[in-house]
């Protein structure tokens, strides 16, 4: 329910601004980027081999090869070679803070509810305990301790239920979830992994 006792360590803070949740939140779409785009340069594009025309006497620029990037057909200078890293760096201490203000922010919206959910497997199981904390329409993050094989097959073929375990919450889920339903198990396990208390 909306009402749960929450943490307040974890769901209660107070942001003054977004800078780290933003951080965080680039941090995200930078490290799920992948690099396959790929030019030709002029060493990869086929033909040139023959100086267009003799070094002097022509009257026009030199030229060794028609293939030269400023050509029609010729390479690509300074173009993507598909090894580009595009990655950003965030310590852990910062990303688990940059969590807990998102998770503080869904609080404070009203967004964060607790539930107790059991499924057999079936799709409409699923839906019959949404439809309890009537959510209907809204993007949900559905946090668990453990991602079953019951729930992965109740509700993957819901298309506004995204399924998390609990410690890999992250700041682009939260921020893009309309609701974020935690159950019961995975909201303590939450609290532990955010406070540093969770068992090695």
């Amino acid at each position: 329910m909306a009402d749960a006792k929450l943490n307040k360590d974890v769901f209660g803070l107070s942001v003054d601004n977004h800078e780290l949740i933003k951080l965080a939140y680039d941090a995200y779409l930078a490290n799920s980027r992948s690099s396959h785009a790929k030019t030709l340069t002029r060493s990869d594009v086929r033909g040139g081999g023959k100086k267009p025309w003799k070094q002097k006497g022509t009257g026009r620029a030199r030229f060794g090869s028609t293939r030269n990037p400023i050509w029609r057909h010729g390479g690509v200078a300074f173009g993507r070679t598909g090894e580009e890293n595009f990655t950003k760096k965030i310590s852990k201490s910062s990303k688990l803070l940059a969590v807990r203000q998102a998770l503080s922010l869904k609080n404070a919206s009203k967004a964060i509810y607790e539930a107790d959910f059991k499924v057999s497997g079936k799709t409409k199981d699923a839906v019959k305990n949404l439809a309890q904390l009537k959510l209907d329409g809204k993007n949900i993050l559905l946090v668990v301790s453990e991602k079953s094989p019951e729930l992965l097959r109740s509700t993957n073929n819901l298309q506004t239920v995204k399924l998390v375990r609990a410690t890999y919450l992250n700041v682009f889920d939260i921020m893009n979830a309309d609701a974020i339903v935690f159950n019961t198990d995975a909201l303590k396990l939450t609290e532990a992994w955010l406070l540093g208390k969770e068992e090695k």
